[in-house]
């Protein structure tokens, strides 16, 4: 069976494995024990806290398939974002030069540095080994995450946000980036955003321009790839897509990539999912078609799969299976959230 549950320590090994299989661009997950040693405990700890409002708590979940006990993927939230540490993106705007005296108007666009997500909502840390991109469980391991923020609601901000990985090529380089270290950064796509990574960015505020860049004097390449998406991060931003998650006009200050955002009580997921108490019983735990995605009504013990359910719509109960139950760690008489999947 596969389930979703939150991170802990002895993951430690699988976490760094799937830190190196991301590659180039997956900021989230440096190559880093420190750092990766750092983020499961600031997770542990964030599951087990008592919350009333979002703060800088950080929610990492692992997903795993109980047969070979092997963690093959992992997804992420952070409450809010930038209350420590700015959280920088560029802006796409416009500015229009006209003169009525030549009849020439002319519209240029510009990119300005803002902080305007500070306490936003982000999901982040989303990644599936190849080996199991399959039965839905990229959907499930994305969609498990508003079920979580649809339960415990006073751990997030009403603003949610993705940031999209941005065009890079098999080495890691961004061409909206080479352009950025040619005239301001002088340091390597790679390196900066390593350093950014492991929470390194005092040197965004020193080296950045401070003032609005003219999108037309950039090169030809790095236009192009503004607002636009890395090639594997097609299916993920289609998944978001479809969950109400749009663009507003903001982009990764050093790969240009979209950053999407909803608001959390209109994302799909959370608006239609619902409670149903729970019947264990063996013989008709599993005799309907439609797979739903599950999961229990706890925060330090969270837990969710997917799997085919018998609803009583009327009575507002849901008939598991004994195993179903046992992987969600609920009882007869309990309350979990479902979710069409």
């Amino acid at each position: 069976m596969i389930i979703i549950r939150p991170i802990r320590m002895t993951d430690y090994d699988d976490l760094h494995r799937i830190a190196i299989e991301s590659g180039h661009g997956f900021t989230s997950l440096p190559v880093n024990e420190d750092i990766l040693k750092r983020r499961i405990s600031h997770s542990e700890n964030s599951f087990s806290t008592q919350v009333t409002q979002p703060g800088d708590q950080g929610y990492l979940f692992v997903m795993e398939d109980t047969e070979t006990g092997q963690v093959v993927g992992t997804t992420g939230i952070e409450a809010a974002v930038g209350l420590d540490n700015s959280f920088y993106h560029y802006h796409l705007g416009k500015v229009v030069h006209s003169s009525r005296e030549l009849d020439i108007h002319n519209t240029v666009e510009t990119l300005a540095l803002c902080n305007d997500y500070t306490g936003a909502t982000e999901i982040c840390t989303l990644f599936l080994q190849e080996s199991h991109r399959k039965n839905g469980n990229g959907r499930f391991l994305s969609r498990c995450r508003f079920l979580f923020m649809a339960e415990h609601a006073e751990r997030f901000s009403e603003c949610v946000i993705a940031e999209m990985r941005g065009v890079s090529d098999e080495n890691g380089r961004s061409p909206f980036y080479d352009w950025l270290e040619e005239h301001f950064l002088s340091i390597e796509f790679t390196k900066a955003d390593y350093l950014t990574g492991i929470g390194n960015k005092s040197f965004i505020a020193d080296l950045m321009p401070k003032y609005p860049v003219y999108v037309n004097l950039l090169s030809a390449e790095a236009q192009q790839v503004i607002n636009k998406v890395h090639s594997n991060t097609v299916p993920a931003l289609r998944l978001l897509e479809a969950e109400g998650f749009s663009r507003r006009g903001y982009v990764d200050i050093f790969d240009a990539g979209p950053t999407v955002e909803a608001e959390r009580t209109q994302i799909r997921a959370v608006r239609e999912s619902n409670k149903y108490q729970v019947l264990i019983d063996d013989a008709c735990g599993e005799d309907s078609n439609q797979k739903y995605i599950v999961c229990n009504t706890k925060v330090e013990d969270f837990r969710a799969t997917q799997v085919k359910l018998t609803l009583r719509e009327t009575a507002n109960q849901v008939v598991i299976t004994c195993d179903v139950a046992q992987a969600l760690q609920v009882q007869q008489g309990d309350w979990v959230r479902l979710l069409s999947n």
